[in-house]
């Protein structure tokens, strides 16, 4: 009842903030840049910022309906408890009066979490420019009714809604043509856009635990983060944004920091090196991260700690048992699974040394009696595994640079034993 009261009126109370936020948008006058797209939209916005640094303004982890605006009014919720609400309510009335920001570019990343939602922000932001990363099943239960209705496939349903901000652009779309449904609906619009592809392009990748380099023709980007292989395509949005806006490219990025459980590297107990991933999980961000973690060279052996993929609805069972089809592709020393859809669907249809978990208090004490030191472990998925790592730390001082750190998600760990 909860969640159906809360997706009911999600929309009416945004509109609310939405309208305090489109006057101070409009007194305040920025160039909006939109990153979107269902994966990578966080690292993107960070390589920008290494780019433009304080020329610009940034929505830093606010990227929804709510989130947005929220930024614009600089409403900042510390604790995400029901408490907060009552102030947050007020916070318009105060927060349209004071000085608008000096930054004459505001950066937003934009998702797409459920239908309407691209369309809500996009009619408010009207940027100048997008920048459109890829399409996936994110978010895909929430499309559902709608695929059915309409009688089309889920991508498609979510390539619509993220096409809201290719529609609203004034000036200029950035797109990753490699992406089947994107390319899709550019041929079918009169849009001006510049895409980025790999096709018919020198590119060479290496990832290892001392960092990732790119060759992209005749340029090498060194990186000292782990980043995936298909970081490519927001470094060439980056450098054609840089183009744009008439700013020099810094091609070494040295400003870059990127936000926790983005494949952080911490060490951990017994001498172990811990690959964060847990800030979400797709189906396709699972495929990256695994290839990724391949290449990684380890002496001693290398663990793989995989959680569930959320809200995949009807496709939940088939987004399970490809995550299986893709963990086969590789020969990691063990395979651990928490939750009870990678136990339903996705430890039926693997081999070897896997081992399979409703609860994360029970992958914790599975961790701690068999790691025997020296051992490399990604850790990717839903339903806390954040709180696992922070036991395995061996600097209890690293938890404060892992996800989730607010105090309703400290409140829901305990419940779970972490």
């Amino acid at each position: 009842m909860f969640q159906k009261l809360k997706y009911f009126f999600y929309f009416p109370i945004a509109w609310y903030f939405r309208f305090f936020a489109a006057i101070r948008l409009n007194i305040w006058n920025p160039r909006v840049i939109v990153v979107t797209g269902s994966s990578g939209k966080t690292t993107l916005l960070h390589l920008i910022r290494s780019q433009l640094g304080t020329k610009a303004k940034y929505s830093h982890e606010a990227n929804s309906s709510f989130g947005i605006p929220f930024d614009i009014l600089n409403i900042h919720r510390r604790d995400l408890m029901i408490w907060e609400w009552p102030k947050i309510l007020v916070l318009p009335f105060i927060n349209i009066f004071k000085p608008v920001p000096k930054e004459k570019i505001y950066v937003v990343e934009a998702d797409c979490d459920r239908p309407y939602e691209g369309k809500f922000i996009s009619n408010f932001l009207k940027p100048e420019v997008t920048l459109w990363l890829n399409v996936s099943r994110t978010h895909s239960m929430n499309f559902e009714k709608v695929a059915v209705r309409r009688k089309v496939n889920l991508e498609d349903v979510i390539t619509g809604e993220f096409s809201n901000f290719a529609k609203q652009a004034t000036n200029l779309v950035i797109a990753n043509r490699d992406d089947v449904y994107i390319e899709k609906f550019l041929k079918s619009k009169h849009i001006k856009y510049e895409s980025v592809s790999l096709k018919d392009q020198q590119f060479d990748y290496k990832v290892g635990l001392n960092g990732t380099s790119f060759i992209i023709g005749r340029q090498e980007y060194k990186f000292k983060h782990l980043l995936p292989r298909d970081t490519f395509y927001q470094i060439a949005e980056c450098k054609k944004l840089m183009d744009y806006l008439g700013f020099k490219f810094d091609k070494r990025f040295t400003n870059l920091v990127l936000p926790p459980g983005r494949s952080s590297i911490y060490r951990g107990i017994k001498n172990t090196t811990i690959v964060d991933s847990t800030y979400n999980a797709s189906l396709d961000s699972m495929k990256v991260i695994l290839k990724l973690f391949d290449q990684i060279e380890s002496v001693e052996g290398k663990w793989v700690v995989l959680g569930d993929i959320l809200e995949q609805g009807e496709n939940e069972e088939r987004e399970h048992k490809l995550l299986a089809w893709e963990i086969r592709k590789f020969n990691f020393d063990r395979v651990i699974l928490m939750g009870p859809r990678v136990s339903r669907y996705t430890r039926p249809l693997l081999l070897g040394n896997v081992e399979s978990f409703l609860e994360p208090k029970e992958v914790l004490d599975f961790l701690e009696r068999n790691i025997s030191g020296s051992e490399m472990i990604l850790f990717k998925g839903a339903r806390f595994l954040e709180g696992v790592i922070e036991n395995l730390l061996a600097d209890k001082r690293d938890a404060k640079n892992l996800v989730r750190r607010e105090k309703i998600w400290q409140i829901r760990r305990k419940k779970w034993g972490l």
